[in-house]
């Protein structure tokens, strides 16, 4: 009987222990407040995986303005001429979200690991570097 109660009480410190850490987790990825403006991306890079021969290659980067001041993107610059980004003309208020429109030209068959810049007046960070990668189907590999 003693080790039955042993071993309950076992399993329920270890699923108390795994939920505390879930818990810690999810409190380290809530974005912090700062002072000026902030900038905090959804995901840093955007994997298109495979694709075919001239598919869309329009994808997203969302941000939230995490500052208590407005967010202004002052440019986005592609790495080379295939990778074209957009930003928001507007300022980001505070704690709304914005787009990083990006378009890669998957005319050019082949893999491809490619960098967005982004300049902003973001407190800490004014610049960061966004990736976008994957893998562009010959057109005859796309039929098949």
């Amino acid at each position: 009987m003693k080790k039955i109660l042993t071993i309950a009480m076992l399993v329920v410190l270890g699923i108390t222990t795994s939920q505390a850490q879930k818990t810690i987790k999810k409190a380290k990825t809530t974005t912090t407040k700062v002072a000026g403006a902030g900038m905090v991306f959804d995901n840093d890079t955007i994997d298109y995986g495979t694709i075919a021969h001239n598919a869309d290659g329009n994808r997203e980067f969302v941000f939230t303005n995490n500052g208590k001041k407005p967010l202004i993107i002052t440019s986005t610059q592609g790495s080379c001429g295939c990778t074209v980004p957009t930003s928001p003309k507007e300022p980001i208020a505070p704690g709304k979200k914005g787009v990083i429109g990006v378009k890669y030209a998957t005319d050019r068959v082949g893999q491809f690991t490619k960098a967005v810049t982004v300049t902003s007046n973001a407190e800490g960070q004014p610049t960061k570097i966004l990736t976008i990668k994957g893998t562009v189907l010959a057109e005859d590999a796309a039929k098949n």
